[in-house]
């Protein structure tokens, strides 16, 4: 009985730790993703042109449309972010959808979780200060430039 009640624990232990594990797995982004371009005109929206992707040591420039901000009169605004599951460059390109409402970040900003048909996970931080992104309706295109 006592060998039972032991091994009956240990199988217990190690079932509640893999997902931990799994768990912190997923809090370590695969590469970053900051966008720094653009301009804000009252009742036209905004849309950034650029960015750059920084995965596996590399930096690749990104072409960025659909991203809109909430805030009239900036000139200038920028976001960063994490990227989670991104194994393979190709998988980066695609059309990035609302995956969680956002979060409020403090100064005003918020976080913007997206994801794309490839599995790719985007957490998008608004860094000028006062700055909601939003997505627009058909969500946000991303694509590594040529």
């Amino acid at each position: 009985m006592k060998r039972i009640l032991i091994g009956l624990s240990t199988i217990l232990t190690l079932a509640w730790a893999i997902p931990v594990v799994s768990a912190a797995e997923e809090t370590q982004p695969d590469a970053t993703i900051e966008l720094r371009e653009g301009a804000v005109a009252a009742g036209i929206g905004f849309s950034w042109g650029s960015g750059t992707l920084t995965f596996k040591g590399k930096t690749y420039p990104v072409s960025v449309s659909g991203l809109s901000v909430g805030s009239v009169g900036i000139s200038r605004a920028s976001a960063s972010g994490n990227v989670f599951g991104l194994k393979d460059i190709k998988d980066f390109d695609g059309n990035y959808t609302a995956a969680a409402a956002g979060a409020a970040v403090g100064g005003g900003g918020g976080v913007t979780t997206m994801r794309n048909q490839n599995g790719v996970r985007i957490d998008l931080t608004s860094t000028t200060q006062g700055v909601k992104l939003t997505l627009a309706a058909g969500g946000v295109s991303l694509k590594i430039k040529q």
